[in-house]
């Protein structure tokens, strides 16, 4: 697991551009706990060895940017859900700060609901890896700009190189644009948010039809 271990402190080390947040970097002392989780994701990950890598846009302050696991929530990686028991105290995953109220993240849940419906493990990353947020104001979203995603490529990169994924799904146009400049095939659904979680489970159904179709095939 040294790939492993000296990517998330290559993570950890990266510069970022104005209004981002580094989730990873040691200028935070809670980091350290974020990058213990996403050490721990990728491990499994690496035991699971999921077929389908599906690349987000970039984490959100009520998610990644807490937790430092792509697609996840305070709430979500310390309880689960029904169906599914891949995070949790159990597993190492710890909060970066501890309190009785945890934070939930829609997209995280749609997307967890989603898979646990169609029993799809799939890894998770971002385009930017890192929280992009508007200036002035850590605890808002904005998406990420090009030069962040070009800043995104290297670790998207590496991800593809430690996990030797061929499926590769896109969440959402910036996933979309970063997977097209570096000459990666792959399918797209729409992103769940801003009304999108019909047409996201719908596209998510259809991937796993072709895929059962491959398999018969």
């Amino acid at each position: 697991m040294k790939e492993i271990k000296a990517f998330v402190e290559e993570l950890a080390a990266m510069e970022v551009t104005p209004n981002v947040c580094n989730q990873y970097s040691y200028e935070q002392a809670e980091n350290a706990i974020r990058r213990s989780n996403l050490y721990i994701y990728l491990q499994q990950m690496k035991r699971i060895s999921p077929e389908i890598l599906l690349v987000g846009e970039a984490p959100g302050y009520r998610g990644c940017r807490l937790t430092g696991v792509p697609f996840t929530s305070e709430h979500l990686l310390m309880n689960n859900m029904k169906g599914l028991n891949l995070f949790g105290r159990q597993n190492g995953y710890r909060l970066a700060a501890e309190k009785d109220r945890l934070m939930k993240e829609a997209t995280a849940t749609i997307i967890w609901e989603t898979l646990i419906q169609l029993d799809i493990m799939v890894l998770s990353w971002n385009s930017f890896p890192f929280h992009p947020h508007k200036k002035e104001n850590e605890l808002s979203n904005r998406p990420p700009l090009k030069k962040e995603l070009l800043l995104g490529e290297k670790p998207l990169l590496q991800i593809l190189e430690l996990f030797n994924i061929n499926k590769v799904v896109a969440i959402g146009n910036k996933a979309a644009e970063s997977l097209n400049r570096l000459g990666i095939q792959h399918e797209k659904v729409r992103h769940p948010a801003q009304g999108g979680k019909n047409d996201f489970v719908r596209g998510m159904l259809e991937l796993k039809a072709r895929l059962k179709t491959r398999q018969i095939s």
